[in-house]
């Protein structure tokens, strides 16, 4: 039969370690449980009890804040590995409540999908988005959730090197969001002021190690890429679909400048993101060389979203109402959709979830 105390929320009772044998503590006062006058201020000051109150030098400001300091870097205890989840929208008979942002970021397995360079800039790009607008709908084990991949995804950059300039946008617009939302002291968001403050605190040292990233230069006694025919290097850059990509890598050797500039590469760099603008189509159709892309590209990216492309996404089946990551290689040789699938034909059923549609599939 388990025993119970005087109240179940009770964090437990203090105990020192006496002649007589163990004495429970009273923290409200300077008085054991049996009552006695005097207490041997070494004994119990000895070790690290910093929640042992003695006379009537309290800092509880600052007990206060070591605790929520240890409750933010607390690994949260809810970790999932689901490969699918259900998207509930509303109650049925059969099932009540509806599924939330919170739940699929906790269910969900993003902590695997950032190890593969395919999903990593997918999950990158979902963390900016619910930096910008959702954090205030996640619950408070959503948030340390949160908090925990996206140490993750910081480690992974200082590692790899890989993409850094995503990341620090991603840390950015985290970091304005969280200054307007802790405004004076006060927080909207779910948890005490001080482990928002904390994590704030840990956004600028991440920023601060990206900024200090340096990129060791590789010894390569093979070929490199200057040393491939300009026809190849102009093929390689016609697969970039990151405009920033492509003045980065003109900036390198003289030769790759002048292919980054070609007015051809910008035009199909324009039809790529804007093709659905009819000004962009109608422009293209007319043949007309005067028109400055890259100008125009950089035009239309500050009225038009571009067009976003990733190696591998979410997704979702309209038959079962479940969204799930799919592994193309177990796909093909185990005939495994990623989910189970009860529809006859279950390739017609799915498509593929943008960052942007999985946060609205929530949205009720």
């Amino acid at each position: 039969m388990p025993f119970l105390g005087k109240d179940w929320r009770s964090p437990g009772w203090s105990w020192t370690k006496t002649e007589d044998g163990w004495k429970r503590i009273i923290l409200f006062g300077d008085v054991l449980e049996d009552n006695n006058g005097e207490i041997d201020l070494k004994e119990l000051c000895n070790g690290n009890n910093e929640n042992l109150f003695v006379g009537d030098v309290c800092e509880l400001s600052t007990t206060k804040r070591k605790k929520d300091f240890y409750n933010n870097n607390t690994k949260s205890q809810f970790v999932f590995t689901d490969k699918w989840i259900y998207i509930q929208k509303g109650s049925t008979k059969e099932r009540h409540g509806y599924c939330t942002l919170g739940e699929a970021l906790n269910r969900l397995d993003f902590s695997s999908a950032i190890q593969d360079l395919r999903r990593f800039n997918y999950v990158a790009k979902l963390f900016q988005l619910i930096a910008r607008s959702q954090l205030t709908s996640l619950s408070g084990a959503a948030q340390k959730n949160y908090f925990n991949i996206l140490e993750k995804i910081v480690r992974k950059v200082l590692e790899d090197h890989y993409n850094p300039r995503l990341v620090k946008e991603l840390l950015q617009d985290l970091s304005s969001t969280l200054h307007s939302l802790t405004i004076h002291g006060r927080c909207v968001l779910v948890g005490n002021v001080n482990i928002w403050l904390c994590r704030l605190e840990t956004i600028v040292k991440w920023q601060q190690e990206l900024n200090n990233l340096q990129i060791p230069k590789q010894m390569c006694t093979g070929m490199t890429f200057s040393d491939l025919p300009l026809h190849m290097q102009n093929k390689i850059l016609y697969k970039f679909s990151d405009a920033c990509d492509i003045i980065n890598l003109g900036q390198a050797t003289p030769t790759l400048h002048i292919l980054s500039e070609n007015n051809t590469l910008w035009k199909k760099l324009c039809l790529f993101h804007f093709s659905d603008r009819p000004f962009c189509r109608t422009l293209a159709i007319t043949r007309n060389d005067n028109v400055d892309w890259k100008l125009m590209y950089f035009t239309l990216q500050k009225h038009y979203p571009m067009k976003e492309q990733y190696g591998d996404t979410l997704h979702f089946c309209k038959h079962c109402s479940i969204l799930f990551w799919k592994d193309c290689h177990l796909a093909l040789l185990l005939k495994d959709f990623g989910h189970p699938c009860t529809a006859n034909d279950p390739d017609s059923c799915l498509m593929s979830i943008s960052p942007q549609h999985f946060i609205d599939l929530f949205k009720f």
